[in-house]
């Protein structure tokens, strides 16, 4: 399948986050996955890692981004890379839901901060 509309996408609820799949292996992408990540709540960000590179384009409201001991702002237009292995966490700061487009290479699993490993489900 070359064409996945997002009306039709499998959403994820996890850690007060709501992930739209989009490209995925099981929807025939064979290098990267890709899904929007929205976050409505006024909650701190998951800190995690990933074992491979991750890129955010922020689409819409602002994040606060807090990478090993660097902090930015994420707002619209705004592209975030976040290297492998790199501890991270986005947390919602305007009135405005935040809204991102996440891309992550096919096989990469995440690393909570307890050392538990998966696979992000939208990326499957």
């Amino acid at each position: 399948m070359n064409l996945i509309d997002a009306s039709s996408a499998k959403v994820f609820a996890m850690h007060d986050a709501i992930f739209t799949g989009l490209a995925s292996p099981s929807r025939g992408s064979t290098e990267n996955s890709a899904w929007i990540v929205e976050l409505s709540a006024n909650k701190p960000g998951v800190t995690h890692q990933l074992t491979r590179e991750e890129i955010f384009i922020c689409l819409s409201g602002t994040a606060k981004v807090n990478m090993g001991d660097d902090h930015y702002t994420l707002s619209a237009g705004a592209c975030l890379i976040v290297p492998a292995h790199t501890r991270f966490s986005i947390t919602k700061t305007s009135d405005e839901n935040f809204r991102a487009v996440a891309i992550l290479p096919v096989g990469a699993e995440a690393v909570l901060e307890d050392g538990k490993t998966f696979t992000p489900p939208w990326a499957l």
